[in-house]
């Protein structure tokens, strides 16, 4: 049987917006493994881990539970898990890569600490393009998933969704995410001393699906022919390019 993957619709069919809900896809692809999606809209998240019986994934600071996608259920442990990094460790323990299974691996041997160095870095370097980032993904959810979306990130910026980056501050904000992918090509360069494509060489990890879960929002926000996307693509010798091509095998 099929893992089921729970995942937030958009606008483009097929493809989500969410950068949690992207970093299980490609964990999953790079598993070799069958699943089939299921779409859920974000006001229907709680309804869901309710009817399953699935505990919330986290609590907020003021200890409300918080339900979240992406979540799987494997059949072939009856379990449900939710949160990407613990669905993508489960996935590693659970079905583990070797030659045999043809299974790719999440966290390769001896990358841990590489791993956990990136996302130490490169997590809050993001955060300055959380405008941009925030602003990409509302552009492409559908009426119901905008409403929700929408009341939720005004609560959190308190402005509207379009003051986050309204026409004559998109150069800036483009700009500032120049600066932030320029500093992570340089952590790139560092870690595998340039060689391979990818943060530790010729293998993909979690470092590489975290970035390509964010970067693959802003492909399908602006289209894939956007002078935009031809940009990004083209930053620091086209590094982000060749990454982003190479993980469309795992789409």
């Amino acid at each position: 049987m099929s893992i089921i993957f729970y995942d937030i619709p958009s606008t483009s069919p097929g493809y989500s917006v969410s950068p949690n809900t992207w970093r299980t896809r490609y964990c999953l692809n790079l598993k070799g493994l069958p699943y089939t999606t299921e779409w859920v809209e974000f006001p229907d998240i709680k309804t869901l881990y309710e009817k399953l019986g699935v505990p919330p994934t986290s609590k907020t600071l003021d200890g409300n539970p918080h339900y979240t996608l992406p979540m799987i259920y494997d059949p072939s442990t009856q379990k449900y898990i939710s949160d990407s990094l613990a669905i993508a460790q489960y996935l590693d323990a659970q079905y583990p890569g070797t030659a045999e299974s043809g299974r790719g691996t999440i966290f390769p041997s001896g990358s841990a600490g590489v791993i956990q160095n990136f996302a130490e870095t490169a997590i809050p370097l993001m955060m300055d393009a959380r405008y941009l980032i925030t602003w990409s993904l509302f552009r492409k959810l559908n009426l119901s998933n905008a409403t929700y979306y929408r009341a939720l990130r005004e609560a959190t910026f308190g402005m509207k969704m379009e003051e986050l980056v309204p026409d004559d501050k998109l150069v800036n904000e483009i700009a500032t995410l120049e600066g932030i992918m320029k500093e992570i090509d340089t952590l790139y360069s560092n870690t595998n001393k340039g060689e391979g494509t990818y943060l530790v060489g010729d293998v993909i990890s979690w470092g590489d699906i975290m970035l390509a879960a964010v970067l693959v929002i802003f492909r399908i926000s602006w289209g894939e022919d956007s002078e935009l996307w031809k940009q990004l693509t083209s930053w620091h010798n086209g590094r982000w390019g060749k990454l982003m091509e190479s993980m469309n095998r795992y789409e």
